[in-house]
């Protein structure tokens, strides 16, 4: 009962910043990109508390459960990812001063493929702002009131209001807060864990010798971990949430900056997580997998502790959700109705966004009560947006150099995606990585293609600053 009034105060106090923070988000740069003064602490905390969702909780604790120490990879490949994004694009990332990725990819192209980029973002994070609703479920369902169904259509209705409310204004102030509560959930947790045990040597001891294997395993092949590292390391390189954080950074230093303290920190949360899902392993080995990180906290955990650390856990799920709903909804309102409405006031673009939310969020719980697993649910929507879009981005910051051209660009988004989603609906592993390949092999085809017949090889051009 502590618990779920523990949990009811903090979706409420939420609604509240919310309520407090609409003053705060009357403009476009105020609602969307928190007007551009985020300092290297309130990047570094909201980049955290975005990733250090549904998927790395939830998620990576129920890898850590089934496969091991190889679970860390999850958040692992982030690290790698963002160590990438720091080195070559944060800086030039955040120098456009845009308001979202398709944006960007506009102005690296044209119009025109920024719009598919537009369409193959929206609908891809539908899928990651289900896991987000599923996670809550899952969390919310160890309080044994209510059925899970029930705790994701609450749990829907307070981020989309929370979101529609303060927007960026919100997220950035509530972030770094929520992912200090998980971190020292997460670490006090393990250390509370480990003496049940009999600590290190007793956790051992308890596991089957193949959870102790790293970097792989028998259950999580080579194989595994470059598909990991490609599909889902790829987007934190390039990824709408991702480029949204950079966008509120104050300048480019500070946007690089808060890359390179989330990667660093990413590393020991990421062992901090799957160590809890394996002591879950060996504690608590009837439950479901993903039911590892909140047992953890209600079994473990002193009640009062158990249940603030349950809010941020939640916390952390609402922030990668509404940080994924603004995201999606930006794109909407800036990049697929701003292109085909060029008048579009502040005023209505903030009217239309508002609305865009709360669609996609009904969407998203619709989607969220049809899939059951977070990790299956993520890769299938990170399958899709990588094939698709992520290497013609990162190209395009070269694109003169490169020699690529919108048609190119054009070509790689729509061939990549759609392999991948035959991937996927028709389960052929091979062609996972396989629509990668295809989406290069077309952006730089159909360059070749189109340059030859323009007769402009682009050698006299710069590349994009």
């Amino acid at each position: 009962m502590l618990r779920l009034i523990i949990i009811i105060a903090y979706l409420v106090a939420m609604i509240a910043i919310g309520v407090v923070s609409r003053k705060q988000a009357r403009g476009t740069d105020n609602f969307f990109v928190a007007g551009r003064k985020g300092s290297s602490l309130l990047i570094t905390g909201s980049l955290l508390a975005t990733i250090v969702g549904g998927s790395a909780t939830i998620g990576m604790a129920g890898l850590g459960f089934t496969q091991g120490l190889t679970g860390a990879w999850w958040l692992l490949v982030g690290s790698i990812g963002l160590v990438i994004l720091g080195l070559f694009f944060a800086k030039r990332v955040r120098g456009f001063g845009l308001y979202t990725l398709p944006e960007l990819v506009a102005k690296q192209y044209s119009q025109r493929v920024g719009l598919a980029a537009s369409g193959l973002i929206v609908v891809a994070w539908i899928g990651v702002l289900a896991a987000q609703i599923i996670a809550s479920g899952k969390i919310l369902g160890v309080l044994g009131t209510g059925s899970p169904t029930l705790w994701m259509a609450i749990f829907t209705i307070a981020f989309i209001v929370y979101a529609v409310l303060g927007g960026q204004q919100a997220i950035l102030r509530t972030d770094t807060v929520q992912i200090g509560i998980i971190l020292a959930g997460v670490f006090g947790g393990l250390a509370l864990l480990l003496p049940r045990l009999g600590g290190w040597s007793g956790l051992i001891g308890s596991l089957p010798p193949g959870h102790l294997a790293f970097p792989t395993s028998s259950q999580f092949s080579g194989r595994e971990l470059i598909s990991l590292l490609l599909l889902v390391g790829l987007t934190y390189v390039v990824g709408p949430d991702i480029y949204s954080r950079l966008f509120c950074a104050k300048d480019s230093q500070t946007a690089r900056k808060s890359v390179f303290w989330t990667a660093s920190l990413l590393v020991p949360i990421a062992f901090g997580i799957t160590l809890i899902g394996m002591g879950a392993s060996a504690l608590f080995p009837q439950i479901a997998p993903e039911q590892a990180f909140p047992i953890v906290i209600t079994e473990v955990l002193p009640p009062v502790i158990g249940g603030i650390v349950l809010a941020a856990l939640l916390g952390a799920v609402m922030s990668s959700a509404d940080t994924i709903l603004l995201s999606a909804s930006t794109i909407l309102t800036v990049d697929i109705i701003g292109h085909f409405k060029l008048t579009l006031s502040p005023a209505k673009t903030l009217f239309y966004s508002r609305w865009i939310m709360v669609i996609l969020g009904a969407g998203a719980l619709a989607l969220a009560l049809i899939l059951k697993g977070i990790i299956s649910s993520l890769l299938f929507a990170y399958t899709v947006y990588t094939s698709g879009l992520i290497l013609p981005v990162m190209v395009g910051f070269y694109k003169d150099r490169a020699k690529v051209t919108p048609r190119g660009a054009m070509a790689a988004i729509i061939g990549g995606g759609t392999a991948a989603l035959v991937s996927k609906i028709l389960s052929i592993k091979c062609l996972e990585l396989g629509s990668l390949l295809i989406s290069l092999g077309l952006l730089f085809m159909v360059s070749f293609i189109d340059n030859r017949r323009q007769g402009n090889p682009l050698d006299g051009r710069q590349d994009i600053e």
